[in-house]
């Protein structure tokens, strides 16, 4: 049996009285998209944070392909090839839209040259809209746009693991069904994902698999229309199973 790529085990983080993450056990296989999902407040950016190094785990372990990265500071998992978007997009302002992403390809895992790196960041740009837009200074892009940046940015380090915190969140239908198909090429070209994210309708088009948290946790995990119709899930949303 092939080990996931990523595996999460018995996670807990508290801050004082609050607990964000209460012994969560999760993977992630190869080429997967999981999706966390629920109500605001669930701990799921929280996961993103102790995943991605920018929170230490109160307890629990995070491995990735049997290696523990639980406990290693943000650079040292970027170095493994994990990267992240961010619920609050985070740009450098006064650098252009290139040069944002530049940052990404010659400070990740690769650190490529300044001349590759600008060859790896114009392509990224082509590939997430964004190559009209290269020069502007990012501060002035839309926020749809600072979306795109972000994704190339993070892509510029090569990931084998996408942390995506709602990044669909806030596209009308047209951005919505571009940046699907933007989600699936990336998954098409071998990086796994785990997807935060509370517009449903990209859940049920990209997930393979779903792990519900709510008030820190795990309450569903399994495949979206299964977790979806779970009633522990809808009263989450909702509040009640009957609704």
């Amino acid at each position: 049996m092939t080990r996931p790529l990523l595996e999460v085990e018995r996670l807990h983080k508290s801050f004082g009285g609050l607990v964000a993450a209460r012994d969560l056990s999760f993977s992630v296989g190869r080429g997967e998209i999981l999706g966390l999902i629920g109500p605001n407040g669930s701990g799921k950016t929280t996961v993103l944070n102790l995943i991605s190094g920018a929170l230490r785990a109160s307890s629990g372990e995070i491995r990735l392909e049997g290696e523990r990265i639980s406990g290693l500071p943000p650079f040292r998992i970027c170095r493994r090839r994990i990267g992240r978007t961010f619920q609050l997009v985070r740009v450098l302002p006064g650098m252009t839209a290139i040069e944002n992403v530049m940052v990404g390809a010659m400070f990740g895992p690769p650190r490529s040259a300044h001349r590759t790196a600008h060859f790896e960041a114009t392509e990224l740009l082509e590939r997430v809209g964004l190559g009209a837009k290269k020069e502007r200074l990012a501060g002035t892009l839309t926020y749809v746009d600072q979306k795109r940046l972000e994704l190339a940015r993070a892509l510029a380090g090569t990931p084998r693991l996408l942390l995506l915190d709602e990044w669909l969140a806030g596209l009308n239908p047209t951005e919505l069904a571009g940046g699907i198909s933007l989600v699936r090429d990336i998954r098409d070209r071998g990086v796994s994902m785990i997807l935060v994210e509370h517009v449903m309708h990209a859940v049920r088009e990209l997930c393979d698999r779903v792990v519900v948290m709510d008030a820190g946790i795990k309450v569903a995990e399994g495949k979206p229309e299964e977790v979806l119709a779970h009633r522990d899930v809808v009263r989450a949303y909702l509040g009640d199973e009957n609704a």
